[in-house]
């Protein structure tokens, strides 16, 4: 199965082939600019030097949240028009499973870290071992005190990847807990990782049509914060 993935939750944006576990192509670029006028062009020029064409793919992934509003809004939009066009099917995969891959390779607790702003992080929790990842918390949105509290028992190797691990990593290490940041290189989230997690979804059945592809913010908007304030409603119904 071939699978295209796009990843836009954060400030980089990324694109990637897979094929039954297998990297076949990838491309990354963390270079400032809006995902709206990077990503597809991102994704054709990665397609072409790699000799495929988007005909080829089975299956459109997409990380669909948590992370920045806008960004997942660009990469799911994008998602559901090459699979509306394609006739293909969807996954929307958690960015912090997908980042979690990164990390699957080790022995250890993989912490997933998002800035969330207003004193949180988005935040999933893993064990990998011997190349397998097992969720221990749903993706949330949690304070860092909260966190550490959780982890403070926890004997294993601790290792903090995502945009939000120095910040993390920070609160943790003042806080008493032994962790460590992820290299650099496997820091942060990408569309290899969406593409991998797109794979496990897929095996269990947990695909969606184009029209059935949504994000998940885990949380209002600041607009959507501000309307419930003033006691307007958020939805038309």
């Amino acid at each position: 199965m071939k699978i295209l993935a796009l990843e836009t939750s954060a400030k980089s944006v990324s694109a990637a082939v897979t094929e039954d576990g297998r990297i076949l192509a990838s491309a990354y670029q963390n270079a400032g600019m809006t995902h709206s006028v990077t990503l597809m062009p991102l994704v054709d020029a990665m397609l072409k030097n790699a000799g495929l064409d988007k005909a080829d793919m089975d299956l459109i992934a997409v990380a669909a949240g948590p992370g920045s509003f806008t960004g997942l809004r660009i990469g799911v939009s994008a998602a559901k028009g090459l699979a509306w066009a394609l006739d293909k099917p969807c996954c929307g995969v958690s960015t912090l499973e997908a980042m979690a891959e990164n990390l699957r390779h080790m022995d250890a607790t993989v912490i997933c870290a998002m800035d969330a702003r207003r004193s949180q992080i988005y935040n999933a929790v893993f064990s990998a071992c011997n190349g397998a990842l097992e969720r221990r918390t749903p993706d949330r949105a949690i304070g860092l005190a909260q966190l550490a509290e959780e982890l403070k028992n926890d004997e294993k190797m601790k290792i903090v990847v995502g945009d939000g691990a120095k910040l993390c990593y920070t609160y943790l290490s003042e806080s008493g807990i032994d962790c460590s940041p992820a290299p650099e290189m496997l820091r942060m989230q990408n569309a290899a990782g969406v593409a991998l997690a797109a794979e496990r979804m897929a095996a269990r059945g947990e695909t969606v049509s184009a029209r059935d592809l949504v994000p998940n913010y885990l949380r209002l908007s600041q607009a959507e914060r501000e309307r419930l304030a003033k006691g307007l409603k958020i939805t038309l119904d």
